[in-house]
This record gives C-alpha cells, sequence and structure tokens, in this order.
C-alpha cells in the first residue's frame, strides 16, 4: 500500500443514494440489497447527507424510532470529505481523528466517490493475489 498515494486510487466511484424523504426502512434495504454500510442522501442531485448502520443503531434503534422515520431526521449533515489528491495516509489520519469508517471524496466542489476501510482491503488483496501470481 503505497501511503502517499492519492485516496482517488483507492475510492469507490460508484456512490448508492437515498432521498431525505425515503424512510429508514427503505435504506435499510438499499444498504442490503448493494452489501453496504453507508448511503449518501441526495437531494435535487447534491449530497445533502450521509446515513450509515451506525446511525440506524444510535438514531433509530436505542431511541425507539420506528423504521417509518424519514431518512432526513437521522442522517448526518455535517460531511467529512477530503480533496480526491489527498493522500491515503493522510485520510486513515483523519478518519481515525475522527472516529470514522467512510470517507466522501470530493473533486471541485463536488462529491465523486467514497472511501471505506473495505476499499483499504480490497487493494491490500488485489496487491497480494499480483504478488502471489508473480511467483
Amino acid at each position: 500500500m503505497e501511503k502517499g498515494a492519492p485516496i482517488k486510487v483507492y475510492m469507490t466511484r460508484k456512490l448508492i443514494g437515498v432521498e431525505p424523504e425515503d424512510t429508514v426502512k427503505k435504506a435499510c434495504e438499499t444498504m442490503v440489497e448493494f452489501d453496504i454500510g453507508s448511503l449518501v442522501v441526495v437531494e435535487e442531485g447534491r449530497v445533502v447527507g450521509f446515513f450509515t448502520k451506525s446511525d440506524i443503531i444510535r438514531r433509530v434503534v436505542i431511541p425507539g424510532l420506528p423504521n417509518s422515520t424519514p431518512v432526513r431526521e437521522i442522517m448526518s449533515r455535517e460531511l467529512i470529505t477530503v480533496g480526491s489528491n489527498t493522500p491515503l495516509q493522510d485520510v486513515l489520519d483523519l478518519m481515525a481523528k475522527k472516529g470514522v469508517k467512510h470517507m466522501l471524496i470530493e473533486e471541485n466542489g463536488k462529491i465523486v466517490g467514497i472511501f471505506t476501510l473495505s476499499d483499504l482491503l480490497a487493494a491490500s488483496r488485489r496487491r497480494l493475489e499480483t504478488a502471489i501470481a508473480a511467483e
């Protein structure tokens, strides 16, 4: 893993999201369908929030809210982003400092991707498989 490589090398460009008025149930179904732990919340073509498995536990299950609650009521509005050219090590340091498992990637003021620890594991696995194949 090259710690100085820009995060865009590791990020996932396919963003999966829901709308603010969608229910928590619909958001959870989307997460299960795509086997992911987070969603962007999109309104009129722009990302306005972020929704994670952790939000479900902390903001829905524990307080006892119904799964019909709109995502807008529990999504995180404060988006933590980094530029697409930010070095991997800086992103990992920021994630550790903020205590987050997902990082939104920004280019020219627009969210263009997401980076998760799973992306890092996938890149490590590909690198290992390449090394083994070369032997």
